[in-house]
């Protein structure tokens, strides 16, 4: 029997590593379906893509690149802003809508996506758009919590050498994610500054002779 053939969405490059692995040992052979209008600015957007490219080439994985309409997804998804479920619902759905007609219209019994390998993403969100749209496009949808292979995914990219992005995608999801660097930021500051503090006054309590207290 020959393998099954599946189209797996993917966001990027470190994001793939694990499920081609994972979907090629359960008998998948998966192509890549690159659709990701979200991916801002326009050079952000190529960077990801050329990562990916360069290692779907190694890893010998065919790869689609497919529709990217920005304007749409200003119109879709940019209106609901900062609300992140609702924002990434409809982003999922915009990517994914692709991904399943793709797979539809080329014959792929299959189909996946790499979203659900970062922590970051809302994974039952995700999910339930990918089982919809694959069923009205008369697909198999292949939902996998690859969730628990994230550290490995990290691991390996680094060594490969991987571009690695510190956002989702959007412009929203980059004010979000500098803003959350920040806050981490703020809250080490803090945590030293309280440390030192701490230090300070136990040393004072030690070298303090004992009838100078008050």
């Amino acid at each position: 029997m020959g393998r099954k053939r599946l189209l797996l969405h993917a966001c990027c490059a470190p994001c793939s590593l694990e499920p081609v692995r994972i979907l090629r040992d359960e008998g998948f052979e998966p192509t890549i379906c690159w659709t990701n209008p979200n991916i801002q600015p326009p050079a952000e957007h190529d960077k990801r893509l050329m990562t990916l490219v360069r290692w779907a080439r190694q890893a010998k994985v065919e790869l689609l690149v497919c529709g990217c309409d920005r304007g749409k997804w200003d119109w879709a998804v940019a209106p609901h802003g900062f609300d992140r479920e609702a924002r990434c619902r409809a982003c999922y759905a915009l990517r994914l809508a692709e991904t399943c007609h793709v797979a539809s219209s080329m014959g792929f019994g299959y189909v996946s996506t790499t979203l659900a390998v970062s922590p970051y993403q809302l994974f039952d969100a995700c999910a339930d758009v990918l089982e919809r749209l694959a069923h009205a496009e008369g697909v198999v949808p292949v939902v996998q919590d690859f969730r628990t292979r994230y550290p490995e995914a990290t691991r390996l990219s680094r060594e490969l050498g991987m571009y690695r992005q510190n956002y989702c995608g959007c412009r929203f999801s980059a004010a979000e994610a500098a803003l959350e660097r920040h806050e981490r930021r703020d809250e080490r500051k803090l945590a030293h500054a309280v440390e030192r503090a701490q230090a300070a006054h136990a040393c004072r309590d030690l070298t303090e002779p004992r009838g100078l207290r008050a």
